[in-house]
């Protein structure tokens, strides 16, 4: 098998889903085992000679934590984008923990694309936590507030 043929092989198997290919020709059998610790070099064997492959990133597991049980109503983000608790910087947050909130009052921006999008209260009530820190990111759903 030539080296160009082995190479669009090995590129195949570590762009896709694939942990092992194994091919057998008349030439021989190479057999591409993508499932190596990270650091380690994993081995194509072809027959009669090994060829070694630079090593293949092994993405980790990502562990999300289960978010601790909230009592009261959770206001989530419509969005993806950035968290800001107020209009502009310096100027007063538009809620504070303990702060009382009508349903469809500004409660913060999430500023997605250069465009900043007020974000309004579902429910009327108190503010008993305030969940992200003025300027983070935030993902689609993740909880920003709760309203009691």
């Amino acid at each position: 098998m030539d080296l160009r043929k082995l190479k669009t092989l090995i590129d195949l198997v570590s762009e896709s889903n694939v942990s092992e290919l194994e091919i057998t020709e008349a030439e021989g059998k190479v057999r591409i085992v993508k499932s190596a610790p990270v650091g380690a070099v994993p081995m194509v064997a072809a027959a009669p000679a090994a060829v070694a492959v630079a090593p293949v990133a092994v993405a980790a597991p990502v562990v999300v934590a289960e978010p601790e049980a909230v009592k009261g109503h959770v206001v989530k983000s419509p969005m993806v984008g950035t968290f800001y608790r107020s209009a502009s910087p310096g100027a007063k947050a538009f809620v504070d923990i303990g702060g009382q909130i009508k349903e469809g009052e500004p409660i913060c921006i999430v500023e997605a694309m250069k465009i900043m999008n007020e974000i309004e209260a579902d429910k009327t009530g108190t503010v008993t936590q305030i969940l992200v820190e003025n300027g983070n990111a935030v993902e689609y759903g993740q909880p920003l507030f709760v309203i009691e």
